[in-house]
């Protein structure tokens, strides 16, 4: 069992940074891949970020390519998403998720789940 909280949401302005953090309790979070995650309102929640266990692999939405950056801390089972040059449309609740089956862009393949953090972009 991995239980998963965000923090690090808020306000921030368009063109401002913004750091997101995922703590896991557990001694197995480096077993475990990571993504972020992130719906709108209105919108279907979509894939945003991920890192494989290792933190050798990383992948991205194109939407955020550039722009974000994940990376984990095994050594404190915590996960990190850095958003920088925020706009308007990253505005949303953006949760941390864990998956045992390999880094993935698919929510079924991620097994835990965090409670989301709002991100608001004001323009």
């Amino acid at each position: 069992q991995v239980q998963l909280v965000e923090s690090g949401g808020g306000l921030v302005q368009a063109g401002g940074s913004l750091r997101l953090s995922c703590a896991a309790s557990g001694r197995t979070f480096s077993r475990y891949a990571m993504g972020w995650f992130r719906q709108a309102p209105g919108k279907e929640r979509e894939f945003v970020a991920a890192i494989s266990n290792g933190g050798y692999s990383t992948y991205y939405a194109d939407s955020v390519k550039g722009r974000f950056t994940i990376s984990r801390d095994n050594a404190k089972n915590t996960e990190y998403l850095q958003m920088n040059s925020v706009k308007p449309e990253d505005t949303a609740v953006y949760y941390c998720a864990a998956s045992s089956t390999g880094t993935t862009r698919y929510e079924y393949r991620y097994d835990y789940w965090g409670q989301g953090t709002q991100v608001t972009v004001s323009s």
